[in-house]
């Protein structure tokens, strides 16, 4: 809360009072920006971290990245549960406490098995902003007014992968790699500080519901008999594999598959510009055109991608130049997938949305971690066995999205009694 209550004409007047529509966007993009900023901020450091943690095997490393994702994705099934039950400043305060807790164990971490479960820890507590700041803006905002708060913060959110390596590598230029954990230790405080300073209560107290282990069981029982929820909730997965596999090999790739190390984090933006650029041009088609034509002309996008990358690099005529476009025309096609299978996945389960987000955001974070580390771990130096491993998660994500739509593609958006069973 503030320190100094609002009048009650201003308190009526806001739905989160003591704290204005500007303060508010900028709040809820930096909740939004922790998870990506812990992850890319360190993909630098990965060869100096590997050296000071005596870590014998370069691929080993990508573990840093994958505990983290496992603790993130894992700890989404409970948060929306508990911030029903307790409100949403606690459970946040609880989250942010954890993920500055954890960047200081990281800091002073001496060996690999002290550095992931700090890793695992600091994912569990960013998932809590991962939640929570999508449902206070709903708590807050509806209709168009939501989407402009999303959209605003949005616009912030989308910096970051591009920025972060390079903040990583900033840092190490005047630095040691544990600077990076004290500046995510130093924006856990200043988010902490924040919401007990400044964010009210946003949950109003007749809204709170007792935890239910019936109603979780139904939900997850909704959720299981919904052809549409499973399948584009497994297509999701397969294309965050996708993802994950790029963020652990990035570094790698650059290093020492093409020799230029110097280049990393330029063209790692260069390439998030590419999924940014496809999330700001899905908000305006999609309500045109519609979230299957969207998502399935760029499944068949991405598939054609990887298929193209994969045949250069079996001709051995790769290089760092086609890597980064194809890896770029490949982000792009993702942007546009997820954020409508996401969408679509949740279509058929509104009436449950807090537990079937927490369901989708669990199997496509884990289920994409594996993936991706398994990808990871399969590099030897070239970029083989990684496009090799994107033409198979796109045929995966294509055969998920075939069961959802029973083999139909690029349809106009269907009823809900259409795709419910």
């Amino acid at each position: 809360m503030s320190m100094h209550a609002p009048t009650p004409e201003k308190a009526a007047a806001s739905p989160h009072p003591g704290m204005g529509f500007r303060e508010f966007v900028l709040f809820i993009a930096g909740l939004m920006a922790t998870n990506a900023i812990a992850i890319d901020s360190m993909l630098p450091a990965l060869p100096a971290i590997g050296h000071s943690l005596a870590i014998d095997t370069a691929n080993h490393t990508q573990l840093i990245v994958t505990a983290y994702l496992l603790g993130f994705g894992a700890a989404q099934l409970v948060y929306g549960t508990l911030a029903d039950r307790f409100g949403r400043r606690a459970v946040l305060v609880f989250g942010l406490a954890l993920y500055t807790a954890a960047s200081v164990g990281a800091i002073f971490a001496g060996s690999l098995e002290v550095m992931l479960a700090a890793r695992v820890l600091q994912g569990v507590g960013s998932a809590s902003t991962r939640i929570l700041a999508i449902t206070i803006v709903r708590d807050c905002y509806s209709g168009s007014h939501m989407a402009r708060v999303m959209s605003l913060a949005f616009l912030v959110f989308l910096s970051v992968p591009v920025l972060a390596p390079s903040i990583g590598q900033a840092i190490m230029i005047v630095a040691p790699w544990r600077a990076i954990f004290l500046m995510l230790c130093l924006l856990g405080v200043v988010l902490l500080v924040w919401t007990l300073w400044r964010l009210p209560e946003t949950l109003h107290p007749e809204d709170r519901s007792p935890i239910s282990f019936a109603g979780i069981s139904h939900a997850f029982g909704l959720i299981v008999r919904s052809r549409v929820t499973i399948g584009y909730m497994l297509a999701m997965t397969m294309a965050m594999g996708g993802l994950f596999g790029f963020i652990n090999s990035a570094q790698q790739i650059f290093a020492d598959a093409f020799k230029s190390e110097e280049l990393f984090t330029l063209i790692f933006a260069g390439i998030a510009v590419f999924m940014a650029a496809s999330s700001l041009l899905n908000a305006r088609v999609v309500e045109k055109l519609g979230m299957r034509r969207v998502s399935h002309f760029a499944l068949a996008g991405y598939l054609g991608v990887t298929l193209v990358h994969a045949a250069i690099v079996l001709a051995g005529v790769e290089n760092i130049w086609t890597f980064s476009a194809l890896q770029g025309a490949m982000m792009f096609c993702f942007g546009l997938m997820v954020s409508n299978f996401n969408s679509m996945a949740m279509e058929p389960v509104g009436h449950v949305a807090g537990t079937a987000s927490s369901v989708l955001g669990f199997v496509s974070t884990v289920g994409g971690a594996l993936f991706g580390f398994a990808l990871g771990q399969h590099f030897d130096g070239t970029t083989l066995p990684l496009t090799l491993g994107f033409v198979a998660l796109a045929l995966g994500a294509l055969v998920f999205v075939l069961f959802a739509e029973r083999g139909r593609l690029f349809r106009a958006d269907v009823p809900l009694s259409d795709t419910s069973s």
